[in-house]
């Protein structure tokens, strides 16, 4: 064999033995990311895909380096322990909840693995972290402060249709938001001189006898909270205010539904930031050292199809201010 071929014939063994540096090399980690949440999946599609862009935004693919095991209460709040366990069970590394209903049940269910709250109302204010700058527990992530939405959804309301006189306000019984949306709704209420009729209701089942009442009771329109389960049937609310001629704010879900306003957070933002939360803590950051931010990003929608069908003019300074005007 001379030197050339002597010299193919080593290098195509070598070629076939690993760099010793790459045999040794360990798998890559999969991390395994928990979603609790109480609505049906199809409720949460949009926002869950947002939380997806933003993890891929820094690097995480699902099936690649990340697994998500989703939990699903469709609504009924009651299994929300149940489906907490199990998520607990399977030791996933950190765990998203979708709302503060959820995260009190997540923080019940475990004081280890990490909580990142996407977003929800009050967290200080509801004890879930001490303080934004130091959360304090396993829980950090994005909250809103509900007495600059609620006051400012009235006000609005209020200018957009200014003969009101008595609204509703839509509540869930033994909602954890019932108290922090009471006190500056009521201020804001009084400033505008309009009178407030409290409707607390269990579930879509109470939406049709809930709203006979607030008909019987001549009220003017219908103010709904940002309780989770409320959020979740805005369509069923938006029709039955429709059918009733009753002007409504709410959420932007409602307005999107058919309410009339919907003032509040871009959903969509937070639940793709939440993926700044997840990063930090799957490298080493604690909750309790990462604080919990405020959302400032709000978003105005007005649905002109349901002011023109209840006879309602917008005002200009309203029009100039939306963000989306549903025609």
């Amino acid at each position: 064999m001379d030197r050339r071929t002597f010299a193919r014939a080593i290098g195509a063994a070598l070629a076939l033995v690993p760099v010793i540096g790459e045999a040794q090399q360990p798998p890559a980690k999969i991390y395994r990311i928990g979603f609790l949440g109480s609505t049906p999946a199809s409720a949460l599609a949009s926002r869950v895909e947002a939380l997806r862009a933003g993890l891929r935004d820094l690097g995480y693919i699902e099936g690649k380096n990340i697994v998500i095991d989703f939990r699903w209460a469709d609504g009924d709040l009651d299994r929300l322990p149940e489906l907490a366990a199990e998520l607990v069970r399977l030791n996933v590394d950190v765990l998203v909840v979708n709302s503060t209903t959820v995260a009190r049940v997540a923080e019940q269910a475990t004081s280890t693995i990490p909580i990142v709250l996407a977003i929800g109302s009050s967290a200080v204010e509801l004890g879930l972290v001490e303080s934004l700058a130091r959360p304090g527990g396993n829980l950090t992530g994005s909250t809103v402060l509900s007495p600059e939405i609620s006051a400012k959804r009235l006000e609005l309301l209020k200018q957009a249709a200014p003969r009101i006189t008595r609204v509703a306000v839509i509540v869930r019984r033994d909602s954890p938001v019932i108290g922090p949306y009471l006190r500056p709704t009521v201020s804001a209420a009084r400033a505008l001189g309009v009178a407030l009729q409290m409707s607390e209701v269990l579930g879509p089942n109470a939406f049709a006898s809930a709203f006979a009442a607030m008909t019987a009771a001549r009220v003017d329109a219908i103010f709904v909270t940002d309780d989770v389960m409320l959020i979740t049937n805005s369509h069923a609310i938006a029709d039955l205010a429709a059918r009733h001629r009753l002007p409504s704010t709410g959420s932007a879900e409602l307005a999107q539904a058919g309410g009339l306003i919907g003032y509040g957070v871009d959903v969509l933002e937070v639940f793709r930031h939440a993926a700044f939360f997840i990063d930090k803590i799957l490298k080493g950051a604690k909750p309790a050292d990462l604080p919990t931010e405020q959302a400032t990003r709000f978003q105005l929608i007005v649905n002109l199809k349901t002011a023109k069908a209840l006879g309602v003019t917008i005002p200009q300074s309203i029009l100039l201010r939306a963000d989306e005007l549903i025609q």
